[in-house]
């Protein structure tokens, strides 16, 4: 079965030890992809299979080279799932977008609920920036410099505010796990 429908119906967390050892897997999966070169562009738990221990990343049908030149398709990765860099510029991402998926699986493998349902790219930013907080300004000037023309005032309207982290809904998480999350889940600031 696909990991989404693991996690949907159940009442109580999943074992941080198999957390782990589903972490580890993916992690293992999107290391052999990145050193040949390619990179998913559609991490969500339903395009991860599992059967017993065993986890395999799925959905192959999005997948680019790594050296391919951007600008790539804007609406690649499902929006839950989707890197700011993908949300706020005009295809200008790179294959770090297949890490932050991996970090809102894990959130929500650990939490069982997503870290940022929304409703439209718009409200998408500012869940992302309600937890993160605002991008630092590098960041921001590369979102404008690649700018898709509707996101142009929503760049210029961050809030400058600290965000609210997420580690409030893990409480019943080891900061080792909490650490790699917060890791994975960064802005990017390649160019």
């Amino acid at each position: 079965m696909n990991l989404y429908k693991a996690i949907k119906d159940r009442k109580c967390y999943l074992k941080e030890s198999k957390i782990k050892t589903f972490a580890y897997q993916l992690l293992k999966a999107m290391e052999h992809m990145h050193k040949n070169d390619i990179f998913h562009r559609d991490i969500k738990p339903e395009n991860i299979l599992i059967k017993d221990n065993y986890l395999v990343l799925a959905d192959l049908g999005s997948c680019k080279g790594i050296y391919s030149k951007p600008p790539f398709t804007e609406y690649v990765s499902t929006r839950w799932y989707r890197a700011p860099e993908c949300i706020m510029t005009n295809g200008y991402y790179n294959y770090k977008m297949d890490m932050w998926g991996v970090g809102c699986v894990l959130f929500e493998i650990s939490t069982l609920f997503p870290l940022f349902p929304s409703d439209n790219e718009f409200d998408q930013m500012k869940k992302i920036e309600n937890i993160l907080g605002t991008p630092n300004q590098d960041i921001i000037n590369i979102y404008k410099k690649h700018s898709i023309i509707e996101y142009d005032n929503r760049i210029n309207y961050f809030s400058n505010k600290k965000g609210s982290g997420f580690s409030k809904y893990m409480s019943h998480c080891s900061n080792e796990l909490i650490d790699l999350i917060s890791n994975l889940l960064i802005y990017n600031i390649d160019d």
